[in-house]
């Protein structure tokens, strides 16, 4: 089984702060977004695509995805953001904000060619297009954004963000449809460890790949949310080796801990013990 790239922390990054960006090849998150479109302000937007440039050419980001949210095609920065980082080499992939559908992306890759792109999953017209949109041959993976989603619905807040669901479900079913990666919204009370932790378990357990992230402080209890625990690892192990000796005994299927353990159980576990060695190898 091929191994499987990590997405447990998706850190924003505003691509105007010089120390951040310094700073974030230092942070154990998964991925970063670098941020042109809502973590900057008009008036900087210019200069802070220019910086974003010099430093991913000139700054060692390790193992982490580069991902770039550029303004949309419609302001009067997305198709100078685009362009800019269509050809970058350190930018792995340009994030799309606010995708309706399909045809949003149809616009960015006639500017960017071959590169890899995400959409910011944000709008209630995008929720009903989630299947068209994450069937784009171009995407690569999809974003929640859910506080512009919650906005353009007209939702209130709630701790098990149950006016949300929907379009959550929506967009998890199209991405794994497809076989895209798909990371849950932020959590805003950067403070609020046990808040973030419980939106990290529901977002894990839903079958999101990881959570964006707004502050540093938030990275550890993602890491540790969205990976395989020891006790997980130890059960795929446990699972895979029952399933491989009752097969070679003639048995479809085995027992462990008083469950059936099927083939669809055999994969999931083999999953399980990738997602462990590919974290394992981005941490070394």
């Amino acid at each position: 089984m091929p191994q499987v790239r990590p997405f447990r922390s998706v850190l924003y990054i505003p691509a105007s702060k010089e120390r951040a960006l310094e700073k974030a090849r230092e942070l154990a998150a998964d991925a970063i977004i670098f941020d042109l479109e809502d973590a900057v302000t008009p008036a900087e937007k210019t200069a802070a695509r220019v910086t974003l440039a010099k430093e991913l050419t000139d700054t060692d980001y390790g193992a982490r995805m580069r991902i770039v949210r550029i303004n949309g095609l419609q302001t009067a920065w997305g198709r100078a953001d685009a362009l800019a980082f269509a050809n970058h080499p350190q930018a792995d992939v340009l994030l799309i904000p606010k995708v309706n559908s399909p045809a949003d992306l149809d616009v960015v890759a006639a500017i960017t060619g071959d590169k890899p792109l995400w959409a910011m999953m944000e709008t209630a017209l995008g929720m009903l297009n989630a299947a068209a949109i994450a069937a784009h041959p171009r995407l690569h993976g999809m974003v929640m954004g859910t506080n512009d989603l919650a906005k353009d619905i007209g939702s209130r807040s709630r701790a098990d963000r149950l006016p949300l669901q929907a379009g959550l479900g929506l967009c998890l079913l199209a991405a794994k449809a497809h076989g895209r990666v798909i990371v849950d919204g932020v959590y805003n009370a950067f403070r609020d460890e046990a808040g973030l932790r419980a939106e990290c378990e529901q977002g894990r357990d839903m079958g999101f790949d990881g959570k964006t992230l707004i502050h540093p402080a938030q990275l550890d209890i993602a890491n540790a949310v969205f990976a395989p625990s020891g006790d997980e690892v130890a059960l795929a192990q446990r699972q895979i080796e029952a399933f491989n000796a009752a097969q070679a005994s003639g048995q479809g299927v085995a027992v462990v801990d008083g469950h059936i353990v099927e083939n669809l159980h055999v994969v999931a576990a083999q999953e399980t013990l990738a997602k462990a060695r590919a974290i394992a190898a981005l941490v070394e």
